[in-house]
């Protein structure tokens, strides 16, 4: 009776809460990847959570699946929390019942610590009446507090409870929890509001003659040149010899990473014999059109994806063989490529690392900023960070842990690295992808999502469009890559033709949005200072000015950045 009264009071004041907003909170992308003596407050003063900070002892909080839960609090400033104690079992920890709405998104926070011992892997889940629904992870230290941010789509309104597992048997500490819904609606508002701050701008073009005199009732014409957002596509070689490929491909992206051309079994089948024939065509085409390419990959730390006779090499042979590979790829297209993905997926794979030791991957990036000296990005290339909450290798925390090791472990690994997450998805869960990158934002170097997918299914070209707007919206991210490299057997996952080079419904999703990221042609007339205003996309601009006092027209190039200055001058 009183588990039923207490669900009964947090569910009426989450109402409440809700009903007393007369407009919606903004979306919070703040997050944290360092571990602080003292957890912050809760976002959104804990939304739905009674009793966020646990001021209140645990008043609205339960022991889950048995466990014990005691309250604690800091030595040195008082703060208090909860702890699950004597832990024998991954979901022994603490709990609280919540009410979901149907078709919402919610984003949720919180932030651990573990009793003793070594860091801890702690993840958030919602259990529904007819699921358990991972919502996020993160890696707890002893000593200090992690900030775990997450989310889910509620797809049924009901009973839920929120609680926290992990395998280690250590006692976890829980502070500072927050479960804030958002209606679809208001989730999208958050996302053309980020858009416009993100990827807009209001500029101001002032057109004045050889005298410096401004041009009052000039006409003034602006039209995109290039688009400065990044998105590209996976590239086969097979566009070699299709020309329909061919100029379905390059009239669309300005970005490309070749699907499989570059890896080393493409490139050297036996030992010695190196063939970069197909690469180096498919990068002259690239050349040809104005479109950048990410070199893909130099190293690959999956067993299964090493050429066949390189897996049973002897250490002596395996390094000679991996100094080789570096050595020739890098130094053929240093200076040529725009990125590098230089070791793939070390976060859920070691084979270099078993061959040769835990900085395998350190040694390989700062060799390869050695031979590549240039602007080219060093990308840590990954999984399921975006796409899999419960994915306990690739939370934030992991990869973020990892890429710092790299950046440590050799200073020439401090210039140019970058954050590659491939976003091959299912049924993307769109709130926890924003966490996920409000997390990765922290680092301050480069976000891309690098090879990005939806699985097939009558929702695959509306997911594609819900990841795409959701990426092109947030700060961190500086381009994406869509992993639809055509084939004439079929795609990999998700193709956006049919073999006629006819859109299929994805095709549709991509032409549409980057219409709609490309700003069309304004034209205009100069008020009496010679002012013209326009809001448009970051990107290059051909402006020309046309006035009766002026023999011809006059044209000038603009580049819009975020970061500059908005006001340009056009002089005759």
């Amino acid at each position: 009776m009183m588990e039923r009264l207490l669900f009964l009071l947090v569910w009426a004041a989450a109402a409440l809460m809700e009903g007393s907003l007369a407009k919606p909170l903004p979306y919070d992308y703040s997050a944290s990847v360092e571990c602080l003596a003292e957890p912050l407050e809760p976002h959104y003063g804990g939304g739905l959570i009674i009793n966020p900070d646990f001021n209140a002892g645990l008043q609205g909080w339960s022991a889950f699946g048995y466990g014990r839960v005691a309250e604690g609090a800091s030595v040195a400033t008082g703060n208090r929390y909860a702890v699950a104690v004597n832990r024998t079992r991954p979901y022994h920890s603490v709990s609280q019942k919540v009410y979901l709405q149907n078709d919402t998104h919610y984003t949720l926070s919180a932030w651990f610590q573990v009793s003793h011992g070594v860091a801890a892997a702690v993840r958030a889940v919602v259990k529904t009446c007819d699921d358990f629904v991972h919502v996020g992870g993160v890696v707890a230290k002893p000593g200090c507090w992690s900030m775990l941010k997450g989310g889910l789509t509620a797809a049924n309104a009901g009973r839920a409870e929120l609680y926290f597992e992990s395998n280690a048997t250590v006692d976890i500490l829980v502070d500072s929890v927050s479960l804030k819904p958002f209606t679809k609606e208001e989730w999208a508002a958050h996302r053309s509001e980020s858009t416009r701050a993100t990827r807009r701008k209001t500029v101001r073009l002032q057109a004045s003659d050889s005298a410096g005199n401004p041009l009052q009732g000039a006409e003034v014409s602006v039209e995109n040149v290039r688009t400065s957002f990044p998105l590209g596509a996976a590239m086969s070689g097979e566009i070699l010899h299709n020309a329909a490929y061919q100029q379905w491909f390059t009239s669309r992206f300005t970005v490309t990473t070749f699907e499989n051309e570059m890896k080393w079994y493409s490139t050297e089948p036996a030992p010695g014999r190196e063939d970069y024939t197909v690469a180096d065509a498919m990068l002259a085409l690239a050349k040809q059109h104005g479109i950048g390419v990410r070199g893909h990959n130099v190293f690959w730390d999956d067993p299964k994806q090493q050429p066949r006779w390189v897996q049973s090499l002897p250490y002596q042979d395996l390094l000679a063989a991996a100094s080789r590979r570096i050595r020739s790829f890098v130094s053929r297209y240093a200076g040529q490529l725009i990125a590098w993905d230089v070791v793939n997926e070390n976060l859920h794979f070691s084979f270099f690392e078993r061959q040769f030791g835990w900085d395998a991957s350190t040694a390989f990036y700062a060799a390869a900023r050695l031979l590549d000296a240039g602007s080219s990005l060093m990308f840590m290339n990954d999984f399921n960070t975006l796409e899999q909450p419960g994915d306990m290798a690739a939370v934030p925390g992991r990869y973020v842990d990892r890429l710092k090791q790299i950046i440590a472990s050799y200073p020439e690994n401090g210039a140019g690295m970058a954050i590659g997450l491939e976003g091959h998805f299912t049924t993307p869960n769109i709130p926890y992808m924003r966490a996920a990158l409000d997390s990765m934002s922290q680092v301050g170097v480069p976000v891309w999502l690098t090879e990005v997918d939806v699985a097939g299914g009558p929702m695959q070209a509306q997911h594609l469009e819900e990841v795409l707007r959701e990426a092109y919206a947030h700060p961190a991210v500086q381009g994406v890559i869509l992993w639809s490299a055509w084939h004439a057997q079929g795609c990999y996952v998700m193709c956006l033709t049919d073999n006629n080079f006819k859109n299929l419904p994805q095709g549709d999703v991509v032409d549409r949005l980057l219409g709609e990221w490309r700003t069309p042609a304004q034209t205009g007339t100069t008020d009496a200072q010679g002012y013209f205003q326009a809001e448009v996309a970051h990107g290059e601009y051909k402006v020309t000015v046309s006035h009766p006092s002026l023999n011809t027209s006059v044209s000038q190039s603009v580049t819009v950045e975020l970061g500059s200055g908005n006001h340009f001058f056009i002089q005759a």
